[in-house]
């Protein structure tokens, strides 16, 4: 483009009409609370905490199953945690380097699942059942 082309960046001239203009006689509209919406503050990713009929926070999360593996591991033992619903994969990062850090050892997570280098399946249960979840020793 030539540099007498560009096209302005202002907002230019007023339409002439506004398309919502025809709502605001229509009187059920003005009910509606002004101000900024239910997500306003919020992040866009981010899921609302979710609570019990009581209002306390939601302390049963789902049940999720602890496997020690040994498989495809070069025979190391690796306990797998899996099962999460509703979780985001932020948050189960967030799980898994508060489990590295209690059991003082390397992990990761992989399609979904955790896993957690050596046998510690009873402090990594003891961290989900902190986290609101109802962990199960699952497999051998």
């Amino acid at each position: 483009m030539a540099k007498g082309n560009k096209i302005s960046t202002d907002g230019g001239a007023d339409l002439g009409q506004n398309p919502f203009g025809a709502l605001g006689g229509l009187g059920g509209l003005s009910n509606l609370p002004s101000g900024p919406g239910p997500s306003a503050g919020k992040d866009e990713g981010a899921q609302p905490e979710k609570t019990s009929k009581r209002g306390q926070p939601n302390t049963n999360r789902g049940r999720v199953e602890i496997r020690r593996l040994t498989g495809g591991k070069g025979g190391k033992t690796v306990t797998a945690v899996s099962g999460f619903v509703g979780i985001g994969e932020q948050e189960k990062q967030q799980l898994a380097k508060r489990m590295q850090k209690v059991c003082g050892c390397g992990g990761t997570v992989k399609a979904g699942v955790i896993e957690i280098q050596g046998d510690k399946r009873e402090p990594v249960a003891e961290i989900l059942r902190e986290a609101g979840f109802r962990p199960v020793m699952a497999g051998g």
